[in-house]
């Protein structure tokens, strides 16, 4: 066998070993209708969703006039397989500042937050919210107003962030809840706390400022690295 041949047939067997490595699970897969699964859940009046195409790219369109309710889908993930969940967001129309850690501020233009559903035992119930704030974002975390330390407020873009222009987000979320959440002690006991999530959800709201925002998603993928 001549040497580039051998070199060609290495080439590929990398490719693929690569390719195989990556694990991926696209839970809206917009352009092919992977929304239909996700369902509507009100809160007050309901905020507008519509899948629909935005600078070139599939998206869902949120628009909300002092309305609050979201996309969820129930789907468990596992995250020793995908721990990374990669989307990307655009606020077309941003929230005045708002005092986010207090009830009448708890709005965003843009929020997508993943859920450990704690069943019965309602109080095992965990959240993060990853919000678009409507001040200057530096990470900044809090609990929820109405939930408690049971639901993460993180904020992760903000007023400095362009508007109408897109940003694409990656966070290992499996290491998001043991920091935030607190770590167990051992990789056996993280595990059995956190290796699965139950719920991922988009929300666009504004009812407690009577605001207006228009936002748009990307699609939101889950990934090994």
């Amino acid at each position: 066998m001549k040497g580039n041949g051998l070199s060609a047939i290495l080439l590929l067997g990398g490719m693929l070993f690569s390719s195989a490595s990556l694990a991926q699970l696209n839970i809206t897969d917009i352009a092919h209708g992977g929304m239909e699964a996700w369902k509507t859940k009100d809160i007050t009046t309901p905020t507008s969703y519509n899948v629909t195409d935005y600078e070139n790219r599939p998206a869902i369109q949120a628009r909300s006039d002092n309305a609050a309710s979201g996309l969820v889908l129930n789907k468990r993930i596992d995250l020793l397989d995908t721990p990374y969940m990669n989307w990307s967001w655009l606020v077309k129309q941003s929230l005045p500042e708002l005092q986010e850690t207090t009830k009448q501020g708890d709005d965003f233009a843009a929020r997508v937050y993943v859920v450990i559903d704690g069943g019965m035992k309602f109080w095992n119930t965990k959240s993060i919210s990853y919000v678009w704030s409507s001040a200057p974002a530096g990470g900044e975390v809090w609990d929820n107003p109405f939930a408690g330390a049971n639901v993460k407020m993180l904020a992760t873009r903000g007023s400095e962030s362009n508007p109408k222009q897109w940003y694409d987000e990656k966070r290992n979320i499996y290491q998001d809840l043991i920091h935030y959440f607190g770590d167990k002690g051992s990789d056996k006991a993280n595990q059995q706390s956190y290796r699965y999530i139950d719920m991922v959800a988009i929300m666009t709201d504004t009812d407690n400022s009577g605001s207006h925002a228009e936002s748009y998603y990307g699609d939101i993928i889950f990934s090994s690295r």
